[in-house]
């Protein structure tokens, strides 16, 4: 019986990198992208009552929510594509702590810059929160950058690659400023976007 998955995107809004794992992996799967409208989250809130981009629907029809969810979910449910290590290995172990890093860390410090006005009271300053949410999400990218050679988990590419590479996408000041002040992870992007997955799934999120 062929798989086939739903995901629902945006641009911008995490279904980047699970796009790029499902191009990888080679299963079918259906794209549906949803904009901002009441419209188009009206229609989306029976799949996911939260209203979170992305979701994936599994082929039993279960819809999932959270990008690194969804993205170690994909590796254990086709193992053959090698895109995490063996589960109970160390080196799954560091796969692991790599995707809750990014999820914990660098994801929470986008959103807080992009989303400043969510995390703030009564009297405080937008700019401070973006001042301290820039500072946090640079931070974050320069220490696992740190560790990239060329990829996350070493000479084997996998599942958090495509993760930092969306997050790293995303960084204020484009292409240029993740040159400037993240020259390795600029390189991590352009030996990903080498890759026929990856082009097919960024051509797709830039024509949204």
């Amino acid at each position: 019986m062929t798989q086939t998955y739903k995901l629902y995107g945006r641009t911008g809004a995490g279904s980047l990198a699970p796009q790029i794992v499902l191009e990888e992996i080679g299963v079918p799967y259906e794209m549906f992208w949803v904009s901002k409208s009441p419209e188009d989250l009206a229609k989306f809130r029976p799949i996911n009552p939260a209203g979170k981009i992305p979701s994936l629907v599994l082929p039993d029809g279960t819809a999932i929510a959270e990008s690194a969810a969804i993205l170690i979910h994909l590796t254990q449910a086709h193992p053959a594509a090698g895109l995490a290590p063996t589960p109970g290995t160390t080196a799954h172990a560091r796969f692991l702590q790599w995707m809750v890093f990014l999820s914990a860390n660098a994801y929470e410090a986008a959103l807080r810059y992009f989303y400043a006005e969510r995390y703030g009271i009564a009297g405080s300053a937008v700019a401070d929160i973006k001042a301290q949410a820039l500072a946090d999400y640079t931070a974050h990218l320069e220490f696992i950058q740190a560790v990239l050679s060329p990829y996350v988990l070493g000479s084997e590419y996998s599942a958090v690659d495509p993760y930092l590479l969306m997050l790293g996408s995303w960084y204020p000041g484009g292409t240029a400023a993740l040159s400037a002040r993240l020259p390795k992870l600029h390189q991590h992007a352009e030996l990903l976007r080498r890759r026929p997955a990856t082009r097919k799934a960024e051509e797709d999120h830039v024509e949204r």
